[in-house]
């Protein structure tokens, strides 16, 4: 592996202009066909497998012209204090707005309010239901402009107009302002680290080219796929992070070597070939937790999952191929300053710096530093047993947002389950058939057996009103509404539902009909069970592959075991500080977060996935300097305080870079991505600062020399891929020994002697020489 990327890297390097051209002939091509391509069309709801699915399929079935996902708007109107919604004037203004929005473009319906007796009981709510023909990412500017004026409209009546409802949803999605706030922190990040605004400024060049990539490659293919926004900021979320990370070692790596006396070209090949590999195989570990979220079986989690992994591969290809040709074009500019004026490169490798006195201070005081990591996590993580899974709707959202007002206007004025409804539909067609192969006289009544089975619902515990049933035109399946008690994302609301479904064995023998529970809240109630029952089969597929790749990158077999529980404490400890914020609501102000409740199902799913690979980033990036310690002859703690010289600051840098990009998405006003962002970057901070520079070394220190202990006939069976460059320093080596036998046999036809130290490309000089001279081009 090393030797093929050394190879990569020098050819990238020499051939720079054809790789930068290539790079800009893919970015040209994917961005003008994401220009072309059609809008998404997302079809992100769908959720095969589960209840609240299957009844969606059976209303789209039976009841032709009516979309189950269509785009729905509840516009609330509440007439002025003291006032009643039915007087003469607010009742006009109502009525008006109401005919206004039913001749609206895509529009299927709009119910009038008095008509269907939709006003509170104290008369001064009252709100219209319209229905479009088209889902939410279908609707067109005509129509949600005719949405507006409707409602602005009736706001100029004296009446408060609020709306909610997927048709309200502005699409969501990268808003610029989170990218622009993570580059810039990453920025001065990358030039305290360097000293060179080059150096700082080239794996920024190189991420922006590789989100550029893929993003116009997610909205290229977003029609053929069903590519949701979210899955694009996903993409550029993990693309952008990962890509200044790995461009990032490679530069460190690159300055490295040129520091022991390497030409630029062959420094550019060491570069490659060392931290290339341990970039390739993080970046692997990267894709396996993201493409394993098909493990989960919800389609958009898996494009989700996919969209990112492929984001990761390019940010992968583009830190082998492209970051040695620019530096092709630039060799001496991403050195620091005084290197350059005076051409002397000082070899920070061969000193102390704060990641080598850590080392130090940790292999001193290895227990107590490893207690202290694993209680402080372990507190951490304490919340997370309180962990309660739903979907945030338009409760989550800010008070300034016309859904929010719109949700807590109905909320106070029909109760807070009216946010929430159930939506039932009774198949009494199958049961007909049925019971008509049987009993050729079909003693199954449609009408009566749907009026049963709302009578039976109505009469359970929590529920506090059914809408009269609504047949197909067939007349054998009915829809009717079931309106709970509590919120939407209460406990108690999901127990309903359970207790529902639990008495259809009983309805079913006495009506001859079935019925399944869906709607909304069913359906994030559904989707948050089939999560949780996929957590474990996830963690045991991606762990499991993560570990098989880190056996082969280590060689070794507690390495990747004590990576893989270093991991799943740093993902317990940021899932316990997400439910202190978002669930308990401990500092929620500070970001933003006006309204708490159940943590988003999904994100203990997203949690698991990206932060392990992320982790496993750090992993293999700072225990592979260790390692080539390791094999390169120093002892077990000699070894970790080398790998924390080389790499502490470099990971360091490369975390808060994370850390920045990651937490740039908290202002989102998107709440699934707020609570990502910070759940991420707060997984970030603990895997990188306590697991990776505290607990890895403490351990390793404990276990000295069995650290590296690996069964022989193991040994034998695993491929032997090379990360830390062996392969690379027995030819360096070679060639120097070649070097210096033909130097002294020229000398001794000379007459003379050679120095080998005299030629730049004879090697490094003996550890502990001050400086380097910078190689000209």
């Amino acid at each position: 592996m090393a030797t093929f990327l050394y190879r990569v890297g020098r050819l990238a390097f020499r051939r720079r202009w054809y790789v930068a051209l290539v790079w800009a002939a893919v970015l040209a091509a994917v961005g003008l066909g994401a220009l072309k391509a059609p809008g998404a069309s997302d079809d992100g709801f769908s959720m095969p497998g589960i209840e609240a699915q299957k009844a969606f399929d059976l209303m789209e079935q039976r009841f032709p012209g009516a979309t189950a996902d269509g785009a729905t708007a509840r516009v609330v109107f509440v007439a002025p204090s003291g006032e009643k919604v039915t007087a003469t004037e607010n009742k006009r203004a109502v009525e008006k707005a109401v005919a206004d929005l039913a001749h609206g473009p895509q529009v299927a319906s709009a119910v009038d309010p008095f008509q269907a007796k939709a006003i509170s009981k104290d008369g001064s709510t009252a709100y219209a239901s319209v229905t479009y023909k088209v889902a939410a990412n279908d609707l067109t500017d005509a129509g949600k402009t005719r949405l507006e004026r409707a409602i602005d409209t009736a706001r100029d009546s004296g009446l408060t107009v609020e709306a909610g409802g997927s048709a309200m949803d502005d699409g969501g999605g990268p808003g610029g302002v989170a990218e622009v706030i993570g580059v810039a922190i990453a920025a001065v990040v990358l030039l305290i680290t360097f000293g060179s605004l080059a150096a700082a400024g080239l794996p920024l060049l190189t991420a922006l080219i590789g989100v550029g990539v893929s993003m116009a490659t997610i909205l290229t293919l977003s029609q053929a796929l069903g590519l949701s926004t979210t899955t694009g900021t996903l993409a550029m979320m993990l693309g952008l992070a990962v890509g200044i990370d790995y461009a990032l070692f490679v530069v460190s790596r690159y300055r490295e070597e040129r520091a022991k006396g390497r030409a630029p070209q062959e420094a550019a090949g060491l570069a490659v070939g060392t931290a290339g590999s341990a970039v390739v195989f993080a970046g692997l570990t990267v894709v396996i937790a993201l493409a394993g979220l098909a493990v989960v079986g919800i389609p958009m989690l898996t494009k989700m999952g996919l969209a990112a992994a492929g984001a990761v591969v390019v940010a992968v290809l583009i830190a082998l191929t492209l970051v040695p040709a620019f530096l092709g074009f630039w060799p001496n500019a991403v050195l620091r300053r005084r290197a350059r004026r005076t051409g002397r490169i000082e070899d920070e490798g061969t000193r102390n710096n704060g990641g080598s006195r850590w080392a130090r201070f940790v292999l001193r005081r290895p227990l107590p530093v490893l207690l202290l990591g694993v209680v402080g996590l372990g507190a951490l993580a304490v919340p997370m047993t309180a962990l309660q899974l739903g979907m945030p709707g338009d409760e989550a959202k800010s008070t300034s947002t016309t859904e929010r007002r719109a949700y807590d206007a109905l909320a106070e004025a029909f109760g807070p389950g009216f946010n929430g409804p159930l939506t039932v539909v009774v198949d009494a067609k199958g049961a007909a058939d049925a019971n008509g192969a049987a009993d050729p006289k079909g003693t199954v009544d449609p009408k009566r057996a749907a009026e049963t089975v709302a009578q039976q619902i109505g009469r359970t515990e929590g529920v506090i009103s059914v809408s009269p049933p609504r047949f197909n035109e067939a007349g054998d399946t009915a829809v009717f509404q079931v309106v709970p008690s509590t919120s939407p994302t209460d406990e108690k609301t999901k127990d309903l539902v359970t207790t529902i479904r639990g008495e259809r064995p009983g309805v079913e023998s006495e009506t001859g009909a079935t019925f399944e529970v869906t709607g909304t809240t069913a359906l994030n109630i559904d989707i948050s069970d089939k999560v949780q029952a996929a957590l474990i089969p996830y963690l045991v597929v991606v762990v499991g592959l993560a570990i098989v790749l880190l056996l082969v990158v280590f060689r070794s077999l507690l390495v990747p075991l004590k990576a893989a529980l270093g991991f799943l404490l740093s993902v317990l400890a940021s899932l316990g500080v997400v439910v202190l914020v978002f669930q308990q609501g401990h500092g929620a102000g500070l970001l933003g977060v006006e309204q708490t409740g159940p943590i988003m199902s999904l994100m203990p799913i997203f949690l698991v996935g990206i932060v392990f690979g992320l982790a496993m980033d750090y992993e293999v990036f700072l225990v592979s300097r260790m390692r080539e310690a390791y094999v390169h002859g120093e002892r077990p703690g000699e070894a970790i305080t080398s790998g924390f010289r080389h790499s502490a600051r470099v990971v360091v840098a490369a975390a808060l870079i994370m850390i920045a990009v990651f937490a740039g998405f908290v202002g989102e006003s998107d709440s699934m991505i707020k609570m990502i962002g910070f759940g991420l970057a707060c997984a970030v901070l603990f895997d990188a600062f306590v697991v990776r520079m505290a607990i890895v070394p403490a351990v390793l220190a404990l276990l000295g020399d069995r650290a590296w202990w690996l069964p022989k006939w193991l040994d034998r069976l695993l491929p032997n891929v090379d990360v830390e460059g062996e392969a690379l320093s027995r030819r360096q080596e070679a060639g120097r020994e070649a070097g210096q036998e033909a130097d002294r046999e020229a000398g001794q036809e000379a007459g003379q002697g050679t120095d080998p130290q005299a030629d730049p490309e004879a090697g490094p000089r003996p550890a502990g020489t001050p400086g380097r001279e910078v190689a000209r081009t």
